[in-house]
């Protein structure tokens, strides 16, 4: 039972340490939409996201206006297209053609974003997942909210360094393609390794084929609110530092358990699963990396700073285990660059680095994430970049992803800006040594031996 306390600590986490429901996102299976020929398959699309998520704006809005709980976006996921399409679509533009129904499907239904424009290529790629793989440039150029993710690596079946490859290609094409605005493209691409089904954060959400024909899914976000809640505690062991983590996250996660049921029951679709990750915005006061800097940190970069992320992150999970019965997702601490204005100010005075945020990804929840960086980049690097994502998230049974923004016609010491929630960022610095060799051998990374488990 909710007592008046509670009531008053969660309006004062929402009011003045910007506590957010960053997003509702549905689920929705195309499995049964499939079919040979392309025009009824996008007919068929288009009537199955329509009809089962018409109602999923308003009633987020709806659920603001009757708890005062600020939801930030309203999303929806669907299954990957390479799947979707895979009878129908004989070329790239085929997937174009599908992209663009997504995007007025999504603009219909008053979505912000709309995901699972994917390939799971982790093991080898099919023509179909190929086609929608070197569909994605001219896809993303053409639409507005359709988000786009390539699942090429997992603990159970090593990295598909093809697809890698083919990855930093991708990522350069995008770049060109949109590069009067920005790259911007790229910003709404990410390449992952150990894909989690039941994500409902952008870029990278999709929905798993193991998931059900219908599932809301809920991310919470409260880095203010775990930076307010360490002022407290400043100068404490580390015993008291984690309890209070753990406290937070719990109170949070909570909220989004609340906004998940309504959301569930008003829409008579099934409840999935609360994330809980502290995802932070541009705004002051939202930030990762002010947290870690409450912690006892001069800058994020300095040492220490892996440690005190490790931290962070296991006791949010922790806390939003005891919240929830279903916590998946991500759930922990995401480090993106451009959307926390602490990580940015840590680029700028030269305390944070490229290699400093990839040893950082060994501990948090996602990876190389909204970094942009210079244009001239060659595609084998970005892919060297991916591949060395890929194997800290296979080695370690855990998601890691990279979603890098070369900005064509930019370079080290310029700034580049992408507004709202993606925010601004400096380009930084990469290394100039060359893995072209090493990218062009093709075929695969075998599974760690750890993988072998039946």
């Amino acid at each position: 039972m909710v007592n008046i306390f509670e009531v008053y600590e969660t309006n004062k986490m929402i009011e003045q340490e910007k506590l957010d429901v960053r997003t509702i996102t549905m689920g929705i299976s195309l499995l049964d939409c499939i079919d040979s020929d392309p025009d009824t398959l996008n007919k068929n699309i288009y009537n199955k996201i329509k009809g089962k998520a018409k109602n999923l704006v308003s009633t987020g809005r709806e659920i603001e206006r009757e708890y005062g709980i600020p939801i930030v976006n309203k999303r929806i996921s669907v299954t990957p297209i390479s799947l979707v399409g895979a009878g129908a679509c004989k070329t790239p533009d085929d997937f174009v053609e599908i992209a663009k129904t997504l995007d007025k499907a999504a603009a219909d239904t008053g979505v912000n974003f709309l995901g699972g424009y994917s390939a799971l290529v982790s093991k080898g790629m099919t023509p179909s997942d190929e086609n929608l793989i070197r569909s994605i440039p001219k896809a993303l150029s053409e639409t507005e909210r359709v988000c786009s993710s390539v699942n090429i690596g997992s603990t159970r079946t090593g990295i598909n360094m093809d697809a890698v490859k083919l990855m930093g290609e991708i990522i350069k094409e995008t770049a060109e393609a949109t590069k009067n605005a920005n790259s911007f493209g790229c910003a709404k691409l990410v390449v992952f390794c150990n894909a989690p089904d039941d994500n409902p954060f952008m870029a990278g959400a999709f929905h798993g084929v193991t998931e059900g024909d219908a599932v809301i899914n809920v991310g919470v976000s409260g880095p203010g609110v775990v930076k307010h809640a360490l002022e407290s505690v400043r100068g404490e062991n580390f015993e008291v530092l984690c309890e209070t983590v753990k406290k937070t996250a719990f109170k949070v996660t909570r909220v989004g358990q609340l906004v998940a049921q309504e959301a569930s029951e008003r829409l008579k679709v099934p409840f999935g699963i609360v994330d809980l990750s502290l995802a932070p915005t541009p705004a002051v006061g939202d930030s990762v990396a002010e947290i870690l800097e409450e912690m006892g940190l001069e800058s994020v970069g300095a040492p220490g700073t892996t440690a005190a992320l490790a931290l962070l992150n296991d006791q949010v999970k922790k806390g939003g285990v005891m919240a929830s019965s279903f916590v998946g997702g991500l759930s922990g601490a995401f480090i993106p660059v451009s959307e926390d204005q602490g990580m940015i100010d840590a680029v700028n005075r030269g305390a944070l680095t490229l290699e400093k945020m990839e040893a950082m990804t060994c501990v948090c929840s996602v990876g190389l994430d909204m970094i942009a960086i210079p244009g001239s980049t060659s595609a084998s690097t970005i892919s060297g970049i991916i591949a060395d994502e890929a194997a800290i998230g296979m080695i370690n049974q855990k998601t890691t992803a990279v979603r890098l923004i070369p900005v064509i016609g930019k370079d080290v010491g310029d700034t580049v800006e992408f507004g709202g929630l993606w925010g601004h960022a400096p380009i930084q610095k990469v290394n100039s040594f060359g893995c072209e060799d090493f990218i062009n051998r093709g075929g695969r990374i075998p599974a760690p031996i750890h993988s072998f488990k039946n």
